[in-house]
């Protein structure tokens, strides 16, 4: 029998976790026993810094359910998320940039037309998000679905008001014949994430910012296409430079032009004074 201690307790995890009938899992976890244990070590963890871990992940388990995904929530603070979307999707350079999905992405928003409101009934200035989906070549993407969300102007999704069941602020928008797309909605507002979970707590006792810059999701799939998740972010908002979710590319900044009421892109007429933003993805070939 092989006693275990502190200098070959290592190699015994690795080596049992080696035994994973999938060879991927194996790898994975046998450099994740290294690295954990690696951790440890550098930092000398005491017992009570490794029970409040475990209290910790315990906590925000619990507080996870349909509408809210936590662990999400700490890998994206962490950079994790953004690091595993930029090593998964190296894009050509002239292809859009993919970003994080978030946790408030849900299946099933209503399909809408070319420049349909997707922000009907709510209150906010009036904004026309346009342009084109195309390929490396230039080449228009007909019949492409744009799945669109956002927040509202209290910073919230949908998901996160438990009194609202109907889809709000989110849509599908298809692309026309000549990739064209036209999305209708609101203004975005920046917005804080959730901190009344564990993870808030964490970015409480930091000097970390807490908020996000205004922005649009989209997320982008097209049959012979990479799939796209990404954001549009507007020029000059506040926390550019400080997401929290290291989301933010230079690429993904896009201009508000203030209009006065008149002609719109959609073909229609806005009779209050609106904003304008253009913007064409760039779809990365299979």
């Amino acid at each position: 029998m092989q006693l275990v201690t502190e200098d070959n307790i290592t190699d015994l995890a690795v080596e049992r976790w080696a035994t994973a009938e999938d060879p991927r899992l194996a790898e994975l976890m046998t450099a994740l026993v290294r690295h954990v244990h690696d951790f440890a070590r550098e930092v000398r963890l005491t017992e009570a810094e490794w029970m409040a871990a475990m209290r910790w992940l315990t906590t925000a388990g619990q507080i996870s359910n349909e509408k809210r995904e936590e662990f999400i929530l700490a890998s994206d603070v962490l950079g994790l998320s953004m690091l595993v979307v930029q090593m998964n999707h190296r894009f050509d350079p002239a292809a859009t940039p993919a970003t994080v999905l978030g946790p408030f992405h849900i299946e099933g928003s209503p399909q809408l037309g070319y420049g349909e409101d997707m922000s009907e009934g709510l209150t906010g200035t009036p904004l026309y998000l346009h342009g084109t989906v195309r390929d490396l070549a230039g080449q228009p993407v007909p019949g492409g679905v744009l799945d669109v969300w956002q927040a509202d102007a209290e910073g919230l999704y949908e998901s996160q008001h438990s009194d609202i069941d109907e889809a709000r602020l989110r849509a599908k928008y298809t692309t026309r014949e000549d990739g064209g797309y036209c999305v209708r909605t609101i203004a975005p507002f920046g917005y804080t994430i959730p901190m009344d979970g564990p993870v808030g707590d964490l970015i409480g006792r930091t000097a970390i910012s807490h908020f996000r810059p205004a922005h649009i999701h989209f997320l982008i799939n097209v049959p012979g296409y990479e799939p796209l998740i990404t954001h549009l972010f507007q020029e000059g908002a506040e926390y550019l430079d400080s997401d929290v979710v290291f989301g933010t590319k230079q690429e993904l900044v896009v201009r508000f032009d203030e209009r006065e009421p008149g002609p719109t892109p959609d073909g229609g007429t806005a009779d209050v004074p609106w904003l304008e933003a253009r913007y064409d993805f760039v779809l990365q070939p299979r």
